[in-house]
């Protein structure tokens, strides 16, 4: 199949998603969550065993924003959440009340910072940016051309970005929240991108070298060999990962929905936005060199 007929399609598709992106960045900003804001901590006793699930939903459906609900002792849990004044710990109390069949004695309450700071932030962003030149480098020297490496670092960031513009539209009207467990998504999902698209280029570099031919070629028949095997791969992840969404805990909902659109975009990305950009580089260089050459 002529893959790269349509591959104006493909980038234009992808830079409306971009600015999609963009757009929800900028006009609902990021609905950060406890991790990155701080809240509270608050221990709880229970007179019977309730389930940690239970007691998020719970709170969560009377509007408190729950981080994590942890068992630490006999008949003591946990609660990390958005900080709170004292009504709200009464009414949290009168909750967990129903949930326990009795009285809840609050243990202890205390004030938290962020788990998640700016110092942490700072870091994991000079960690991805070391990384992404790493691979550049990497891919470049495999590959031995400088545009597979940038194009798969380029399709990289695609995914990572539309993943975080699609949390804030997410955060605007469900609810979404970004927090550590955001911040794994986001990772795993690069580390994926630049896998799958390695395995496309591979494939390039393998029929190039045995067959030769056109780019054009060469990159569609690349991506029609690697087609099936990238969609199987994919669909195996991405149903367990619906499975989660479905019918999983809400507090793992949201890493899983995030999990799920990164796969789905690493799985567009590689061959619909890493091999085009690959092509697409290949051309204007070649008219660039035709037109240099003419001059001289």
């Amino acid at each position: 199949m002529n893959w790269m007929k349509y591959r104006l399609f493909y980038l234009v598709l992808s830079a409306l998603m971009i600015a999609l992106s963009f757009y929800g960045i900028i006009r609902w900003s990021i609905n950060l969550g406890v991790d990155f804001l701080g809240g509270a901590m608050i221990e709880y006793s229970f007179s019977e065993d309730v389930s940690t699930e239970d007691v998020s939903s719970s709170l969560n459906e009377e509007g408190f924003d729950v981080a994590s609900v942890q068992i630490i002792g006999d008949g003591n849990i946990l609660i990390r959440l958005a900080e709170v004044d004292v009504e709200s710990r009464e009414r949290i109390k009168g909750v967990l009340g129903e949930l326990d069949g009795g009285e809840v004695a609050e243990v202890r309450y205390e004030s938290v910072g962020p788990s998640i700071g700016p110092e942490l932030i700072k870091k994991t962003v000079y960690a991805v940016i070391i990384s992404a030149g790493g691979i550049l480098i990497w891919v470049a020297l495999q590959f031995r051309s400088l545009r597979f490496g940038v194009s798969a670092i380029l399709a990289m960031f695609h995914d990572s970005f539309i993943l975080v513009g699609s949390s804030s539209i997410l955060g605007y009207f469900f609810g979404m929240e970004v927090d550590f467990l955001f911040v794994t998504a986001l990772l795993t999902t690069l580390s994926f991108s630049v896998h799958d698209t390695i395995v496309v280029y591979d494939r390039i570099r393998e029929i190039r070298r045995k067959r030769g031919g056109e780019f054009d070629d060469i990159a569609n028949r690349a991506i029609s060999e690697t087609m099936r095997r990238s969609i199987n791969n994919s669909v195996t992840i991405i149903l367990m990962l619906l499975a989660l969404v479905i019918l999983g805990g809400t507090s793992t909902r949201w890493f899983a929905l995030a999990l799920l659109v990164g796969t789905v975009l690493g799985t567009y990305s590689s061959p619909f936005v890493a091999v085009p950009l690959l092509v697409t580089w290949g051309e204007v260089a070649e008219k660039f060199k035709r037109v240099y050459n003419k001059k001289v």
